[in-house]
């Protein structure tokens, strides 16, 4: 089995360092306006919170484990998580369908090493993570249901990569826009990102005006959502500050 990089359309820089600024938060709603409510990754976390993620979706399926169908030696020629490993190219960001299951876990330290050393833009997984404190060391974004210490073979066996997938129960397609902070995941359509990311930047400039507003003493009503009079002050608010 082999697979690559799908790169169905490509980011502007512009759009990569927007996507880097805002929050998942702001995406999900950008989202909601184009009629997708279904593209957070409920129930993950991120082990490093620091580190925010911008790339492309490679994915890998699991199903359940099974005696017979065990690789325990994991053998890098036939076993399709090694073979995901080798084949995440730069700005990928490996995505894991474990079926939410924490039993065990769905990838380690080395092989998480291997895919950052190979240029990948972050790991995600809707089942559990093992070596957790040395994925905290390293310099990739990682997302996880759970910690657990064994090993994936106990409860997972992988069977293809590069396909469709679910994870935490949003569809996930190969080359979708990935987008990951301190609060989670979210998943966006490719055709649609360049757009979502313009869209959610000016959201985030409108958003900061209405924050200073509130915590400055005005009420919600009229300033979020704001109407004309404040529209006009947010004009002048962004015409003096050159944006």
């Amino acid at each position: 089995m082999t697979a690559k990089s799908v790169r169905s359309c490509e980011l502007s820089q512009e759009a990569k360092t927007k996507l880097r600024s805002v929050s998942t938060a702001t995406l999900t709603s950008q989202l909601q306006k184009q009629g997708l409510r279904n593209t957070f990754l409920a129930g993950l976390y991120p082990l490093r919170p620091d580190l925010r993620m911008v790339g492309y979706a490679f994915t890998l399926r699991y199903i359940p484990a099974r005696e017979d169908l065990a690789d325990e030696i994991y053998d890098n020629t036939r076993n399709v998580q090694r073979l995901a490993v080798e084949a995440v190219g730069p700005e990928d960001v490996l995505v894991i369908d474990a079926r939410g299951d924490v039993s065990a876990a769905s990838f380690g330290h080395i092989l998480g090493t291997r895919i950052n050393q190979r240029g990948a833009a972050g790991l995600v997984t809707d089942g559990a993570l093992r070596d957790t404190p040395l994925f905290r060391q390293l310099e990739l974004p990682s997302y996880i249901r759970a910690p657990h210490a064994t090993t994936s073979f106990v409860a997972h066996h992988p069977v293809d990569m590069q396909l469709p997938i679910a994870c935490a129960g949003v569809a996930v397609t190969p080359g979708d826009v990935v987008v990951g902070d301190g609060e989670g995941v979210v998943i966006v359509p490719a055709r649609m990102a360049e757009e979502i990311a313009h869209g959610a930047f000016e959201q985030e400039i409108r958003e900061e005006f209405f924050q200073e507003r509130v915590a400055g003493g005005a009420s919600i009503v009229g300033v979020y959502p704001p109407n004309d009079e404040t529209l006009a002050e947010y004009e002048e608010w962004r015409r003096n500050r050159g944006a």
